[in-house]
């Protein structure tokens, strides 16, 4: 018989703890809604880094996906440079 681990999702399979992964699935949920925006604007690379209030090396980072460079406090700054709001609901595990 095969010991195998289920997940209900990637970031558990990912993440040391619960808490961890809640973390990484909130941080990849915003990263994909900015890029999402950042694309659907058209803007380049250096556009975005200027409304964003960060550096051109710091969009490639986001629009590349390196969770592990940003904190949620990181994403939501660039969220409301951009004039958007970010809302987080809580559910039952």
């Amino acid at each position: 018989m095969n010991d195998v681990d289920t997940f209900s999702n990637i970031w558990e399979a990912l993440a040391d703890t619960q808490e961890q992964a809640a973390n990484l699935q909130a941080r990849s949920q915003l990263m994909q809604q900015l890029t999402d925006l950042i694309q659907a604007s058209e803007w380049t690379q250096a556009e975005a880094a200027t409304r964003c209030g960060v550096t051109q090396p710091r969009i490639n980072d986001l629009l590349r996906g390196r969770i592990s460079r940003f904190s949620l406090d990181a994403l939501v700054n660039i969220a409301a440079a951009l004039g958007r709001r970010v809302t987080i609901d809580i559910e039952a595990a």
